[in-house]
């Protein structure tokens, strides 16, 4: 099994959209019993929450469910269970390497790595208007559309 889990600040904008849009992806590919996926934010200031109800409408409306998924912060356990640990941002990246164990670094990159796209990180669109949760969600597709290209030349 294959674990995966995505991070951003809050684990209500950006994370969950990766992780319910992925998961969709990961069982569309009928790889669900090969690949976990998760998602977690590196502050606990909503914990057990559901994702932002922007979040939520823009991923219904392509067809996501989000409903599932309840915030919550990183654990130390995570950095020794997930596979992958993928931040959304820069930001989000150091705030990880702080706390990582060394011997579990190398689990650690940004998320849009995977991807050929001229941006590196998702942006918050958490302040924003709808357009920015527009892009976040189409940004995650095209990233996880990479990282489950990856992911299925490792599995094989």
């Amino acid at each position: 099994m294959t674990k995966v889990l995505f991070v951003c600040l809050g684990n209500i904008c950006r994370s969950p959209t990766a992780h319910g849009v992925f998961a969709h992806q990961v069982a569309e590919s009928g790889l669900s019993d090969r690949i976990r996926v998760d998602s977690a934010g590196t502050s606990g200031w909503h914990d057990g929450g559901l994702p932002d109800s922007r979040s939520m409408q823009r991923a219904a409306d392509h067809g996501y469910d989000l409903s599932f998924i309840r915030s919550r912060k990183v654990a130390p356990s995570d950095f020794v269970e997930q596979d992958y640990i993928l931040a959304m941002d820069r930001e989000n990246l150091k705030d990880l390497q702080k706390i990582c164990p060394q011997e579990h670094a190398h689990k650690l990159r940004l998320f849009l790595d995977y991807a050929d796209l001229p941006v590196s990180e998702v942006p918050d669109p958490y302040y924003g208007g709808n357009d920015g949760f527009e892009r976040v969600l189409n940004l995650v597709e095209l990233g996880g559309v990479a990282l489950l290209d990856h992911l299925k030349k490792n599995l094989q």
